[in-house]
């Protein structure tokens, strides 16, 4: 698969200040990481309930019993977490779209990897393994070919990829009856999944802080 820029793309953009954008990213991660952290604290509380004798909410053949109070609550809990983490992507994506602009300001090269790839990269099976990392690496090689990429960097995917592995509700996820049925039977590997995003919203913040304060010094430093 090759996911080079093609020759002949517009004129690198003026670099802008990426500050505000990291901020509101950084601030939008806090708040996925509290929705997760309250994810995690709801499927503790389904594994310490146990499961109803009437058994999971999906009885099987398209026949769902009614759902108890708990488990009423969790789908709350699933949903607004659901519009906080998609809100989150929406405002990283903001930022390393910009973060990608002052790159290539400076740099005077073409992004590694297309535009498209901003969104695509995180959905396409196989490519999302690496592609979202790969483009995050580009923002900073092309700036600064000679520094080894921040650790934090390795830390953020990681952390983030071992989320997906519990399959915990991004992406490719079970639905909510489902999880609360894996909640009954086997919490462990859902509170891994769920302290793993928190821990990727963390590294994130601080991948963020990183990334965003090398480029502003180096925008100085070049009287941009």
């Amino acid at each position: 698969m090759t996911v080079q820029q093609t020759p002949g793309t517009a004129p690198a953009p003026a670099p802008r200040p990426a500050g505000g954008a990291a901020r509101w990213a950084i601030v939008a991660l806090a708040l996925a990481g509290v929705a997760w952290t309250v994810r995690a604290i709801w499927h503790l509380r389904l594994s310490l309930a146990g499961q109803p004798a009437s058994g999971p909410p999906d009885q099987g053949d398209g026949a769902h019993r009614p759902l108890t109070a708990l488990e009423d609550s969790y789908h709350q809990v699933a949903w607004v977490g659901g519009v906080v983490t998609a809100l989150c992507a929406v405002v990283f994506l903001f930022w390393l779209d910009r973060a990608r602009e002052n790159a290539r300001a400076l740099s005077g090269a073409a992004p590694r990897y297309g535009s498209f790839w901003l969104l695509l990269g995180w959905v396409v099976p196989v490519a999302n393994l690496w592609i979202p990392r790969g483009v995050v690496a580009d923002v900073h090689r092309s700036v600064f070919p000679e520094r080894r990429l921040p650790t934090v960097v390795n830390w953020w995917w990681g952390l983030w990829l071992a989320g997906l592995a519990g399959n915990a509700g991004i992406l490719y996820s079970d639905d909510t009856d489902e999880i609360i049925a894996r909640a009954y039977t086997g919490v462990l590997p859902l509170l891994t999944a769920d302290l793993a995003i928190v821990a990727a919203a963390v590294a994130a913040a601080l991948m963020i802080r990183t990334l965003t304060a090398a480029q502003e010094e180096q925008l100085a430093r070049t009287g941009h």
